[in-house]
């Protein structure tokens, strides 16, 4: 077996065709459980059935009851067979055959992978980087498109490497720098007016 699932190397029609021939394997697989429940019913049945002889005896129906255990309790279920014969018949005649050439067609064909066609469906389908959208095992996680990276600006002594720009106002001005907040009072010198955001209208970062 491969490490990518999706198998880029096979053409898509292949790939089709034998994810067509793993869902009728899967539909078998559901007819083969249900072929086991019937099994268990019947035999389910037969036992109620002997219940239900002991009781009309001991009422006194001893004719109904006797026909009842001669012609029905033991019964074959078909032909000559009980339903375990029938689910051993089933399991060695069709489906371990069936999935003997499953198993062939994947190791020829796809050097043994299984779910190539749905491994294919979920890298089309899943959102790439979504935390409940991951790849799982034997998928590659496709790299997301890249981001532009963030402007850089110097440190504030203009020394020392350049560091990722913050968001507008993520840096203010201490009160006591009454040059920042807009010079000392008295006429103005050419500075337009405070700083935005003032210090003491920054929110906390605790507060509400």
């Amino acid at each position: 077996m491969t490490d990518d699932r999706t198998r880029p190397d096979l053409d898509d029609t292949t790939v089709e065709g034998l994810g067509k021939l793993s869902e009728a394997l899967e539909t078998v697989e559901q007819a083969r459980g249900l072929l086991y429940g019937f099994h268990q019913l019947t035999g389910k049945a037969d036992l109620l059935l002997q219940d239900a002889v002991e009781l009309l005896r001991k009422a006194g129906h001893t004719a109904l009851a006797d026909d009842l255990d001669r012609d029905l309790v033991g019964r074959n279920v078909v032909a000559d067979r009980w339903t375990f014969q029938i689910v051993e018949d089933f399991d060695a005649n069709y489906w371990s055959t069936f999935r003997a050439l499953d198993a062939r067609a994947r190791d020829e064909l796809a050097d043994g992978d299984r779910h190539v066609f749905e491994a294919r469906m979920k890298q089309r389908e899943r959102t790439q980087g979504h935390p409940r959208h991951e790849a799982g095992p034997a998928l590659a996680e496709r790299r997301p498109p890249p981001q532009t990276r963030g402007m850089t600006m110097p440190d504030a002594d203009d020394a020392g490497p350049d560091r990722d720009a913050e968001p507008l106002g993520a840096e203010v001005a201490p009160p006591a720098d009454p040059e920042s907040q807009g010079g000392e009072a008295g006429p103005a010198g050419g500075i337009a007016g405070p700083s935005y955001p003032p210090a003491e209208t920054e929110p906390d970062a605790h507060g509400h």
